[in-house]
């Protein structure tokens, strides 16, 4: 088990994308108005994501290329093609330029709490540095080994805060594997699986896994990593929304991560509150990197470039998609648009890289001898429904 601890890795990428400010903020939403009943729904979103993120880990380890690759492998027809790599480039990358703002500004606004005599725009500013510096040396295992520590870091945050509230076990118990919706919780239902189940973690997690594993004996290593990291992703979402429900709002509506933190300062002291600025911070910061890096991950596979995170076009890619954050964040300024285009785009894209990812995975061609089996199918299956469910709702939302 110590051996196989040593060995995490893309795994704690895939949970520190998908545990960003967004996620922060939703879960303790969830939590203000829901309590512990839609735990259940944060149970459901890490077994979905397990499924998907466990078939795109075992194609990068068996084909060695990443889902963007193996996407651009099965289409032959030009104009057929282009259209898929349109749309792949529009939720993935211009996606992640959009968010990657909210994710600076989710660091940033953890920052503030612990030093609030530092600007806004010079904490934007130098965590976009910090992350460019980061990203530009191209060493895959030093950015891995950092975001695990942050995730680290948010598990140790995250949980120390849930147990500090004292919350009800027996309901958090009954939340768990009881499922019920309230009035208007649905819409917190969707969000949970959608601030989970992340598209371009996919290209993320299957780019990362051919970087860090080179052979098919090494799969047994490669789902332990997924599940340990995903687990620990799930458990830190749960902690959140466990926190949320058990101090309620102390110190007022809760509307975001902040008022959280003022919450748990009201009932707990100063030093709870520093631990929430902290594990904000984390977040931010976590998805600061991530999402540019997934962004030239797919961009990488689609369009077919070099594999190799020195690669000039790569680099321009999440370079392109850091600065736009920074300015965003750094100027105060609420893409509103262009959020909601990529809203709509990853909206479509979702069920559309479900099927594509369950037609991959079914192809000999591909997988040879891992190919996916009857059950493993039978729950993608559930899955797709689930999303194109999501889609539709997601759509409904932004128009």
């Amino acid at each position: 088990m110590l051996k196989r601890m040593k060995q995490i890795g893309p795994g704690a990428l895939v949970a520190a994308a998908f545990i960003g400010p967004g996620t922060v903020t939703l879960c303790s939403l969830t939590g203000y108005q829901y309590g512990y009943t839609l735990l259940w729904a944060m149970l459901f979103s890490i077994i979905t994501t397990l499924a998907l993120q466990e078939m795109s880990a075992r194609l990068g380890v068996v084909s060695q290329n990443g889902l963007g690759e193996a996407i651009r492998s099965i289409f032959k027809q030009p104009i057929v093609k282009a259209l898929v790599i349109l749309l792949v480039f529009s939720a993935i990358v211009i996606g992640n330029a959009a968010y990657e703002a909210g994710n600076i500004s989710g660091a940033v606004l953890g920052l503030e709490q612990l030093a609030p005599r530092l600007s806004s725009r010079l904490i934007a500013v130098l965590l976009g540095f910090l992350a460019f510096v980061l990203l530009l040396s191209g060493k895959y295992k030093l950015i891995e080994r950092l975001l695990i520590g942050l995730v680290l870091l948010m598990s140790v945050v995250f949980l120390l805060t849930a147990i500090l509230t004292q919350p009800n076990f027996k309901e958090v118990i009954a939340g768990l594997f009881q499922p019920q919706v309230e009035k208007g919780g649905w819409l917190f239902v969707i969000g949970l699986i959608g601030t989970t189940v992340v598209p371009y973690n996919l290209f993320l997690h299957a780019s990362a896994v051919s970087e860090r594993w080179k052979r098919v004996e090494d799969l047994p290593q490669v789902r332990f990593d997924t599940i340990f990291s995903i687990l620990l992703g799930g458990i830190i979402s749960m902690c959140i929304i466990v926190s949320a429900a058990a101090v309620g709002g102390s110190a007022g509506p809760i509307n975001n991560a902040a008022d959280l933190a003022q919450s748990l300062e009201l009932s707990l002291g100063s030093a709870a509150a520093s631990f929430m600025a902290i594990g904000l911070f984390a977040a931010g910061l976590t998805s600061a990197i991530t999402a540019p890096l997934a962004a030239a991950f797919a961009a990488r596979g689609i369009f077919g470039w070099k594999k190799s995170m020195t690669d000039t076009k790569f680099r321009l890619v999440w370079m392109a998609v850091l600065l736009i954050g920074v300015v965003v964040a750094s100027l105060g300024l609420k893409p509103i648009l262009v959020i909601q285009f990529a809203q709509v785009a990853n909206g479509l894209i979702l069920p559309f890289i479900t099927i594509l990812l369950m037609y991959i995975m079914n192809q000999g061609s591909i997988m040879g001898l891992y190919r996916n089996e009857n059950w493993q199918n039978f729950l993608a299956g559930l899955i797709l429904i689930a999303t194109l469910f999501i889609s539709g709702r997601t759509l409904i939302n932004v128009f």
